[in-house]
């Protein structure tokens, strides 16, 4: 033992006499069961099909950024939209949906978005990069579909910290 080392244990003893162990909380009881996984869409189904009366851009990989607008649209507003500067007012993920489903799905999104008179809506697409070399099929059909949609002004690849060239960011035109 060193030197000194009965003085230091005394007096830590003494500075600790009147502390007392607090009283012990019940823990939250484990899970028992671990969350399930989204279920992802097998890539045959995904391809199966090409998405009916759309015309999709074979050119569009998964890192690309999408960036579309239309005439008299600034690119000042453009500019806002891409840096995330316009309020996002609703929100949709398509994740784990095949190319027809994502067709109905963002329709509806649209319609109900218009009626509520949102401007800006966000739409997460992914990147496509699970699917085993394929072009990414969802942001292919979100670009064709913005493209021809009559209320959609302008549409680009959200911010990095919005979800980046796995997302856009829409401008829609109210009804």
């Amino acid at each position: 033992m060193k030197p000194g080392a009965d003085d230091e244990d005394s007096l830590f003893r003494a500075a600790m006499r009147d502390v007392r162990p607090l009283a012990a909380t019940p823990r939250a009881p484990a899970a028992t069961r671990r969350p399930q996984p989204r279920r992802r869409v097998p890539r045959a189904d995904e391809n199966a099909a090409p998405v009916s009366g759309l015309r999709l851009d074979a050119g569009i990989l998964g890192g690309d950024e999408l960036r579309f607008s239309r005439p008299g649209v600034t690119a000042a507003t453009v500019r806002k939209l891409r840096r995330g500067q316009l309020p996002v007012r609703a929100e949709l993920d398509l994740h784990g949906v095949t190319a027809q489903q994502a067709r109905l799905i963002l329709h509806d999104f649209l319609q109900q978005a218009l009626a509520r008179g949102a401007q800006c809506v966000r739409i997460i697409h992914g990147k496509g990069l699970r699917g085993g070399g394929t072009a990414p099929v969802l942001k292919q059909t979100v670009d064709a579909m913005l493209r021809q949609h009559p209320q959609v002004t302008a549409f680009t690849s959200a911010s990095h910290n919005q979800g980046g060239t796995g997302a856009v960011c829409v401008l829609l035109r109210p009804l």
